[in-house]
């Protein structure tokens, strides 16, 4: 699915590009005509001005008038050769009326837009003004005219691509909230048949500890099979405390990792409440330290520093293990993303989601250093208001 969505979107883009490039070229062409014609009507206008002042016959005065008068959208500027004005056509007349450097500023506007056009007033004495003109408002309008259309098709394909990923978050989403539901519920038949068959040990009186330690792992169990099920769905929030859950996930993970991992936590003092789901943040804390475990090959240390501003609190676990290659930093919460040769990758995309989408906090890569280690904070703000 998600190729072919690839392939769409890159069908679309070229199609895109092919509509845009081609409305440039043709705009291009229809600007190239205009202007061809904007300067031929000019010329004729010096022309007509020519006959008017040469010729005796009305008739030819009064067609040459008609050439003149039909002017009535472009603006033009004769100088003379001192490049001093001696008409003009088609300017502001309020704006002339009211600032003496118009003039010459609209000059100096149509000597930069176009070639001048000679109007030989005498031969004899040669007499020569220079005629500059400026362009109309239909070819102002021909000439960003693409631009329009290119803002106007860059928004339409940013709103395409936002609806696109949009709705292929909602169905990855769907997707991993019925995938996780249909987990839970697959769990809860054998997690029930573990607690009955814990309570029969129990009964016939087994080994107390043999039976305590597998009652834990049922609970374990259990409560992997809560977080599967709350997937999907808005949790519900309750103050916490954050030192509390901290201290209990490492005692569980200290029991469970080799005896060369060294893990450096010293609970700050007092409880740090926090509103949050216990479930989904110890699940994070569990994917944070697995993570860091899984760098380390067997052997090193594992710090944790919790810490607050009195607006949000914060997590910082450190590893001594083989750190993110600077490569891979961008793709770390990536789905799929992972550099063991066991795991689907999921274990940090989901404690990214639960930090930022369920608890509006930030889980990012704060530091790494290939053979050195890397550091990992969880921010949450407290909203205990």
């Amino acid at each position: 699915m998600l190729n072919r969505l690839l392939h769409w979107r890159s069908l679309f883009v070229v199609l895109a590009l092919a509509i845009i490039g081609s409305t440039v070229w043709y705009t291009r062409y229809v600007a190239g005509k205009i202007i061809d014609e904007e300067r031929q009507r000019v010329e004729e206008w010096v022309q007509a001005n020519r006959l008017m002042q040469q010729s005796d016959n009305p008739e030819a005065i009064s067609l040459a008038n008609l050439v003149i008068v039909d002017n009535e959208d472009m603006p033009l500027i004769a100088t003379d050769e001192q490049n001093r004005v001696v008409d003009h056509r088609n300017l502001d007349s309020a704006a002339l009326a009211a600032d003496s450097t118009y003039l010459y500023r609209q000059l100096a506007r149509l000597q930069a837009e176009n070639q001048p056009i000679d109007w030989v007033i005498s031969d004899s004495p040669r007499l020569l003004y220079k005629v500059y003109y400026g362009n109309t408002r239909l070819l102002t309008e021909v000439q960003y005219y693409p631009l329009a259309q290119l803002l106007v098709v860059a928004i339409f394909i940013a709103l395409l691509l936002a609806l696109l990923r949009t709705q292929s978050r909602s169905t990855q989403n769907q997707l991993w909230a019925g995938l996780a539901k249909e987990t839970a519920h697959q769990m809860g038949t054998p997690i029930t048949s573990l607690r009955g068959w814990v309570e029969m040990l129990r009964e016939q009186q087994v080994n107390p500890e043999l039976v305590a330690e597998l009652e834990k792992d049922v609970d374990r169990l259990k409560l992997v099979s809560d977080r599967f099920a709350k997937i999907g769905s808005a949790p519900q929030l309750e103050p916490t405390d954050l030192s509390a859950l901290v201290s209990d996930m490492v005692a569980y993970m200290r029991r469970r990792a080799p005896g060369s991992i060294n893990f450096v936590w010293q609970p700050p003092a007092g409880q740090w409440q926090v509103r949050l789901s216990a479930t989904l943040v110890n699940w994070v804390l569990e994917n944070l330290l697995k993570n860091a475990l899984d760098a380390m090959d067997g052997a090193g240390s594992i710090t944790l520093q919790l810490d607050s501003n009195g607006q949000q609190v914060w997590l910082d676990v450190t590893d001594t293990g083989k750190g993110i290659a600077t490569a891979h930093l961008g793709r770390v919460f990536a789905p799929g993303f992972t550099t063991k040769k066991r795991g689907w990758g999921l274990g940090l995309t989901l404690s990214k989601r639960i930090v930022e989408q369920y608890h509006g906090g930030q889980l990012f890569v704060k530091q790494s250093e290939p053979g050195v280690g890397t550091t990992f904070r969880m921010l949450l703000p407290i909203g205990l208001a």
